[in-house]
């Protein structure tokens, strides 16, 4: 068995990824070391007639970056490659993990603009396949790319900007995989923050009555829905300069909350769950009650990420803004119903309204809903009536975790999907970096 990424495994015949949610057999895996080797690889793979699909740290829940072909491990090219300081611009390697960024970005008094809550992705995997935080003036991760480097299916080096081949900008900032494989990103930093944050647990009808004006009215709201619970766990950052007072948690609070309750007792619901089902809902009352009940002070990336050791899967939902009060309680109501004891909390975030063409918050601000399903549990019922109710409110589903969608029904929730598909006919016109994933929901 040997190491391909961070998040995933390989054996001699099979790739498995974080969520063991996917798995594929390639004929071949490549841990390319630098852009010549990637240009080489993809020359190489094309005269033999095999597709080509590069991955980082495998945290997509869906098969987006696996294949059948040659699978291409482009994780070891990472690290600082310019530093524009006037501007606050920084190019990376495009293998570079976000958990790198805080030590490689500090030394130029510089942090990302805003971050999801996982942070062992790759920078070409986190924006390629929609990666997001939460915060109603702040975009996914895309959106902080200037700039990108990918080499093509004929095996040529195409640097996209703002000045240079501007018009596919918006398609290659969020291509998932399916226009090249990103080797160098340009990504607008701004200067470094603390960011406060006030975390408490408040009555489920009081938060969802309230949530878009919270969200609106501070930089980072968020939301963590026990369900068989009444109650939200809620997380509220306010960005302040970097010489404000640092008040961070200390050593055994910190502990407490991310490892022992974060990570710990998420476990203890989750195996307790899966044997005897009928104790989730008073462990999630109890979990509910002193989970989240914090307040502190400190860089926004120690903020913003938490650890995640239990494993799981997800889906996710971006909506209108506004449809996200009603999709929950509906949520809600189905999970009532049916008696289905889940011990992962629902997960909800906002996003500022962008344009690049595939973005779950293309053109419209959105909501995020998420659910998740401990990795050894059934998901398939669970996942089919979220999906049907989070679809029925004009959903668009994250790239990077599961869904059923196909390119039939999503072309009408991307006004832009068809100019997406004309780069990609300029760009892969024999389809080099075709899988199954990108046939479901893209097309031959």
């Amino acid at each position: 068995m040997t190491a391909l990424g961070s998040g995933v495994r390989a054996g001699r015949t099979t790739v498995v990824n974080w969520g063991r949610s996917a798995s594929a057999r390639p004929a071949e895996i490549v841990h390319a070391r630098s852009v010549d080797e990637v240009v080489a690889v993809v020359r190489r793979a094309r005269e033999r007639g095999l597709p080509v699909k590069a991955i980082g740290a495998g945290h997509s829940f869906t098969d987006a970056a696996l294949t059948d072909g040659v699978l291409l491990d482009v994780s070891a090219i990472d690290g600082v490659l310019a530093v524009d300081a006037a501007r606050g611009r920084v190019v990376l390697g495009a293998g570079t993990n976000l958990h790198q960024l805080p030590a490689l970005l500090a030394p130029h008094g510089l942090a990302l603009a805003n971050m999801g809550d996982i942070d062992r992705q790759t920078l070409a995997g986190a924006t390629s396949t929609g990666t997001h935080g939460t915060g109603a003036r702040f975009g996914g991760l895309a959106t902080q790319l200037t700039a990108v480097t990918l080499v093509t299916a004929a095996g040529e080096l195409l640097r996209v900007s703002e000045s240079e081949h501007a018009e596919l900008l918006p398609a290659v900032r969020l291509g998932i995989g399916a226009l090249g494989v990103l080797v160098e990103v340009e990504v607008q930093c701004v200067p470094a923050y603390l960011l406060h944050a006030v975390e408490r647990p408040a009555p489920f009808d009081e938060v969802l009555d309230g949530f878009l004006e919270t969200a609106a009215a501070n930089d980072h709201y968020e939301g963590y829905w026990w369900p068989s619970t009444a109650t939200i766990s809620t997380k509220t950052n306010t960005r302040l300069p970097a010489d404000a007072p640092y008040r961070p948690l200390s050593a055994l609070a910190n502990w407490w909350e991310d490892e022992a309750m974060g990570s710990g007792a998420l476990w203890l619901v989750s195996a307790l769950g899966l044997a005897v089902p009928a104790v989730t809902p008073r462990i999630n009352r109890l979990v509910a009650s002193v989970y989240g009940n914090r307040e502190f002070t400190a860089p926004s990336y120690e903020v913003f990420t938490s650890p995640r050791r239990v494993r799981f899967k997800e889906m996710e939902y971006a909506l209108p803004a506004e449809a996200l009060p009603a999709a929950v309680r509906e949520l809600r109501r189905v999970i009532d119903e049916r008696g289905w004891r889940i011990s992962f909390p629902v997960e909800l975030r906002v996003a500022a309204a962008d344009e690049n063409w595939l973005s779950t918050a293309y053109g419209r601000p959105s909501a995020y809903v998420a659910v998740h399903r401990y990795h050894r549990e059934d998901h398939s019922a669970y996942f089919a009536a979220a999906e049907a109710i989070l679809r029925a409110h004009d959903g668009r589903p994250h790239w990077g975790k599961l869904h059923t969608r196909t390119a039939a029904d999503l072309a009408p929730a991307y006004p832009r999907f068809g100019d997406f598909l004309a780069v990609r006919d300029r760009l892969d016109p024999e389809r080099v970096f075709a899988n199954a994933y990108t046939r479901r929901v893209l097309g031959d």
